[in-house]
């Protein structure tokens, strides 16, 4: 398992009733630039979106989980943050930036398709650890709690341009790839 670079409690300080302090937001802005020029593994990459309030594009850094093949966007701190809003608000339609700009449209599940990508993103986004209350080695159960609460989106892209995540088991061994018959 990853370690953080912070303590868990401090990172929850920086998002003190859901909402980012100076620290988190200067953090935000940095890791934004760097996503969006593909400085990081593809899954970390930078939304942006149209501002639902100011109708200007607001960037938010984000890690994707990848799951059966597909991306998929988790907001660590639950339904009611900015970007979530702004995404429902922009009725799904939003850009991925990794190198360039993918537009896509993002898709919220239905919350009895979610908790098994929940416990996929714990594992690939460290940074989520410390902001919900399920761990990543928790029963599905636990997930199926807290489903409600935190949305899922499924990436489509508009274009093609975004790729996909290669199909690789939990311990990251090629899986076999099927042959047509």
């Amino acid at each position: 398992m990853k370690t953080l670079p912070l303590p868990a409690e401090r990172l929850r300080a920086m998002y003190a009733g859901g909402q980012a302090n100076a620290a988190a937001r200067r953090f935000a802005r940095l890791w934004a630039r760097v996503f969006g020029l593909g400085m990081a593994p593809k899954r970390w990459v930078t939304l942006e979106v149209t501002g639902r309030r100011s109708g200007r594009t607001v960037r938010f850094p984000l890690g994707m989980a990848d799951w059966q093949g597909h991306w998929y966007l988790v907001p660590m701190l639950g339904g009611q943050c900015n970007w979530v809003r702004n995404v429902r608000a922009a009725g799904g339609q939003a850009v991925l930036r990794r190198r360039r700009a993918v537009p896509c449209r993002l898709v919220e599940l239905p919350e009895d398709e979610r908790p098994a990508i929940l416990r996929r993103y714990l594992h690939q986004v460290p940074g989520a650890r410390p902001h919900m209350p399920a761990g990543p080695h928790a029963p599905v159960a636990d997930f199926q709690a807290i489903a409600s609460q935190y949305p899922v989106f499924l990436v489509i892209p508009v274009s093609a341009g975004l790729a996909g995540p290669r199909s690789r088991s939990a311990r990251g061994r090629p899986q076999p790839k099927e042959r047509a018959s």
